[in-house]
């Protein structure tokens, strides 16, 4: 997904925000690629290895302290 998206979804302002983007690539948690649009560049990002295995061990420590309600009444 490209910069703008992330940010929206995570309700960040592109400018003041875009420095924990550059933080989060330099720890090798997500992966930023640049692609040529016309004459402008667009940053893509992705979750890394490292980012994915960070992710499943806060979640999984998250779900043991607050399991999901089964549905089950």
């Amino acid at each position: 997904m490209n910069q703008s998206k992330l940010m929206s979804i995570c309700g960040l302002n592109n400018v003041k925000h875009k420095g924990i983007l550059d933080g989060m690539v330099e720890k090798q948690m997500i992966e930023r690629k640049e692609e040529a649009w016309g004459n402008k560049t667009v940053y893509k990002y992705r979750i890394s290895n490292k980012g994915k295995n960070i992710l499943d061990e806060v979640l999984q420590k998250y779900e043991e302290l607050f399991p999901r309600d089964k549905g089950d009444d």
